[in-house]
């Protein structure tokens, strides 16, 4: 396929610059954060509009293809949410762009954005300017439902309450919607979504790839561990590690099985017991770890951000990919603009429709 070649050549040049340029090793990409000149609200949003899409002609004939098929309940769209704010909004843009360049049917797809009812400035008719031909709803989350759960972590930006939006896609989505991909913003999608959509969850709730190799017990304190009744959790289980920035959900057994209250009950041991230092991942892991449909690992090839504090260059993981995914502090638009990118930022680059482009 053209794309896997141009993608060899792109992974080709990137190897070629780490190669050449030990700078692009060994800095740090925190500094780049520090140092982004993206600090004003009126240089920041200027987006250039997304080139044309259409479904093709193999899409299936009745896929939506007129005004009569547009509503968000129909049978055959593929529902994506994402969140929409400040800080992550260019990287949703380029998400967005991704996912409709790689679609085999993009005007099959519906796109929910969730928003904080504290940062509604106008986010709609962005969108509405940068896609003029996307299908798609905006969605209010009020902050105060999570405000009393929500604990210290490890990094900052995992503690705004948008970042538990996902623990309510359930009651913040339509009925009538009853699946739905859940994706973070600092990713790019390489491949067509509707195969990440057609997995088979079978009996599961939610389907992600697992990292059985990552050492579980870190994700939790000594005193969880140490506490039989909470170590107990995962009895009869075999849990693995999972990253909830690509979570396929069945909202229908979501709904049915009240999986929200079962999060917010850990939520709440945390604020007493603290027994896990990372945000919104550590609920997931104790209810669903262990209990998830597998997903192949080129659907989240994750942690291009680095780690959580110093955010150093990474590499892929071996073998194939579908989504890169910037997870860790480093992102991919803030080295970019203070010239310091890691080499796999610049496959990051050919998605981004801010105002000016990368050469």
């Amino acid at each position: 396929m053209l794309w896997i070649m141009k993608f060899s050549m792109f992974f080709s040049f990137a190897m070629f610059m780490i190669i050449l340029s030990p700078s692009l090793q060994s800095f740090h990409p925190a500094e780049a954060i520090r140092s982004s000149p993206l600090l004003t609200k009126t240089n920041r949003f200027t987006f250039r509009k997304s080139s044309p899409f259409r479904n093709s002609d193999q899409c299936n004939s009745t896929s939506i293809s007129g005004e009569q098929n547009s509503t968000l309940c129909d049978p055959f769209l593929v529902h994506i949410a994402i969140t929409l704010d400040f800080e992550y909004l260019r990287g949703s843009i380029a998400a967005v762009n991704s996912i409709l360049q790689r679609s085999l049917c993009p005007n099959s797809v519906f796109f929910h954005f969730i928003i904080s009812n504290a940062k509604n400035q106008n986010l709609e008719s962005l969108v509405e300017s940068t896609f003029p031909e996307l299908k798609f709803k905006v969605y209010s989350f009020n902050p105060e439902i999570v405000k009393n759960l929500i604990s210290t972590s490890l990094r900052q930006a995992l503690e705004q309450p948008l970042n538990y939006a996902r623990n309510y896609l359930a009651e913040i989505l339509e009925d009538c919607v009853q699946r739905v991909i859940y994706l973070d913003s600092d990713l790019i999608v390489v491949d067509d979504i509707s195969k990440l959509w057609s997995y088979n969850l079978d009996s599961r709730v939610i389907g992600v790839p697992e990292y059985c190799h990552a050492n579980f017990s870190n994700y939790f304190t000594t005193s969880f561990w140490s506490n039989s009744t909470f170590a107990g959790t995962f009895k009869g289980r075999r849990p693995c590690y999972f990253n909830t920035g690509v979570m396929v959900l069945d909202l229908f057994k979501w709904r049915k099985e009240n999986y929200t209250k079962r999060i917010e009950k850990w939520m709440e041991i945390q604020k007493s017991d603290r027994i896990y230092e990372l945000g919104s991942l550590p609920p997931f892991l104790l209810v669903f770890a262990g209990q998830v449909a597998p997903i192949e690992h080129r659907w989240n090839q994750h942690g291009l951000g680095g780690d959580n504090v110093r955010g150093n260059c990474r590499d892929l993981h071996p073998g194939p990919v579908s989504l890169l995914h910037w997870s860790g502090s480093g992102k991919p638009w803030l080295r970019l603009d203070s010239n310091r990118p890691c080499p796999l930022d610049l496959l990051w680059a050919q998605y981004d429709l801010y105002g000016h482009s990368y050469s």
